[in-house]
């Protein structure tokens, strides 16, 4: 185990196992239909790729990037596009796959222009939801691997500063390591503003 993680929460089977089951669940919803999957990077790419091998129909693969942390470990309220679907969403039925449903603004933000630009339907696959944290009580998840608790967590794509996306778990990251991470960022923005840059 990581040394900045003070337990495992899922492991990689457990991962795997749900994603399977996810898999057919979407499989037999959308059977007869045409189904585009958009995966919301970076921390949804590998649940996303596990989650698109055990859909058993077509399915078009599509990617978007869209940010509301920054290196920050909330939501800053405010959402930047980063990257635009590749293909036309008019008409299609969306599987919108994201790492994790928690205040639901940008879930909600993002399903709003997709059904903006004329998707047909637009539902939502989240490998976590984290209740806890809803700010937007209209989103929840239509397909949810797991509900967890009000901690950190990082691995399996989910990032704190953009590390740990690597790790084939999903675990707790350690408060000091977040309080060192703050620390650190607000004594660099202290020395700037004494030099005046």
């Amino acid at each position: 185990m990581h040394p900045d993680i003070s337990s495992v929460l899922l492991t990689h089977q457990q991962i795997a196992e749900r994603t399977a089951q996810l898999g057919e669940a979407v499989s037999r919803d959308y059977q007869g239909k045409e189904l585009t999957a958009i995966c919301v990077l970076k921390g949804a790419a590998l649940f996303f790729s596990q989650l698109v091998q055990e859909i058993k129909l077509p399915v078009t693969l599509d990617f978007i990037q869209v940010s509301s942390y920054g290196k920050s470990t909330v939501s800053g309220g405010k959402l930047a596009w980063l990257k635009q679907p590749e293909f036309p969403v008019a008409g299609k039925h969306i599987l919108l796959v994201e790492d994790i449903l928690d205040t639901g603004f940008t879930l909600w933000n993002v399903r709003q222009k997709l059904l903006g630009q004329g998707a047909a339907s637009v539902k939502i696959c989240t490998l976590l939801d984290k209740p806890a944290r809803r700010k937007v009580p209209q989103i929840q998840a239509d397909y949810a691997g797991y509900t967890v608790p009000d901690a950190f967590l990082v691995g399996y794509g989910l990032d704190y500063d953009e590390k740990y996306r690597n790790l084939p778990y999903i675990g707790v990251l350690k408060p000091s390591c977040i309080s060192q991470a703050e620390e650190s960022k607000a004594a660099t923005a202290a020395v700037k503003m004494k030099e005046g840059v």
